[in-house]
């Protein structure tokens, strides 16, 4: 399939958190894989045959950042997208003014980096809604800024009501039922039409994005999948959704489960809470995780790592699960699908 366009499709990338590794590991990203990126004639211009990528934020910001990671690129402030580029290498950035890098030091939270990743964020999604682009990837944001500025309590509240967050990394997919709650909050969560729910969404999405019949894993919530509150809050979803037609299993050991799909047994698992699937996700394969927003109108997509103040302004900061989502989201506007090598 081809974009219904002529031209490739716009990916627009919010830059994340000023103080954090976000405004670095976009960058790096994009120099990583563009021919003008570092000046050294080995690039594989990756983009320049997937997308055309748009930054949202400050171009103070991502020229600090530019200097920390030791790369180039050929920036261009532009007012909107409609405006066109004198050089087509350019890469757009949507500034919309008002953040004062010189105010903003590595590491350190504050209310006014939280106000511009909203704002930013803001742009973005109206951007995603009005089909100005075709995609939407969003850089790590800080919560405790997020706070500073009085707007949201809880960076979840960010999340769009009703969707779904499916990290994939390598042969692991999983999707959790919630997101950062308490534990208890989190399991009393976990009820057939809520389960059931959820395996709707996936099943409807893996087969949009090229599986003809995806074979869906659901995980227990306690150890073996053995008590009655498995079979009791789990089951009657999963006897549903198999009487639909939909190749679903379990309740399954969640000690078993994860390893079953990276072996290729399961094409995606359902978790019934954030850290079930997180940690065997992160701890199996964390570089080049990224994470698709299940439930929108609209292709976005985020990495599965924060904004690790500890780390920010040095350099080092890992850009492979910013490249893969920026990547992925050229390839799902593009009509091919997540299951599509790069």
């Amino acid at each position: 399939m081809v974009p219904a366009t002529t031209e490739l499709p716009l990916i627009a990338i919010m830059i994340g958190d000023p103080a954090g590794v976000g405004p670095e590991v976009c960058v790096k990203a994009l120099a990583s894989c563009t021919s003008t990126g570092n000046g050294d004639g080995n690039s594989k211009d990756e983009l320049g045959g997937l997308c055309r990528p748009v930054l949202i934020g400050d171009i103070g910001v991502l020229k600090r950042a530019m200097a920390v990671a030791k790369v180039s690129l050929p920036l261009r402030v532009v007012a909107t997208l409609e405006e066109p580029l004198t050089d087509e290498n350019s890469i757009r950035v949507l500034d919309p003014g008002g953040f004062d890098v010189s105010a903003c030091a590595f590491g350190v939270a504050s209310a006014a980096s939280g106000h511009a990743v909203l704002d930013w964020t803001a742009l973005g999604t109206a951007l995603g809604e009005s089909g100005a682009i075709q995609g939407l990837v969003m850089a790590p944001m800080d919560s405790e800024s997020i706070k500073l500025t009085g707007r949201i309590k809880h960076i979840d509240d960010l999340q769009p009501p009703g969707t779904f967050m499916f990290r994939m990394s390598g042969a692991l997919r999983v999707v959790p039922l919630s997101e950062h709650l308490p534990l208890v909050d989190a399991i009393a969560k976990v009820k057939p039409g809520a389960v059931l729910e959820l395996i709707e969404v996936l099943n409807k999405n893996l087969c949009r994005w090229g599986l003809s019949q995806p074979r869906i894993a659901v995980a227990g919530i306690n150890p073996h999948a053995m008590f009655a509150q498995d079979q009791q809050q789990i089951g009657p979803a999963i006897e549903q959704a198999q009487q639909q037609g939909i190749d679903v299993s379990g309740p399954i050991s969640p000690d078993s489960v994860f390893r079953m799909a990276i072996e290729d047994k399961y094409d995606a698992v359902v978790t019934m809470y954030h850290d079930q699937g997180q940690i065997a996700l992160k701890t199996s394969n964390f570089e080049g995780a990224c994470t698709v927003y299940l439930g929108l109108p609209y292709i976005m997509l985020n990495v599965p790592h924060g904004s690790a103040f500890d780390i920010a302004g040095t350099g080092i900061a890992q850009h492979e699960s910013m490249l893969a989502a920026i990547t992925t989201a050229a390839r799902m506007a593009s009509g091919r699908g997540i299951f599509e090598q790069a």
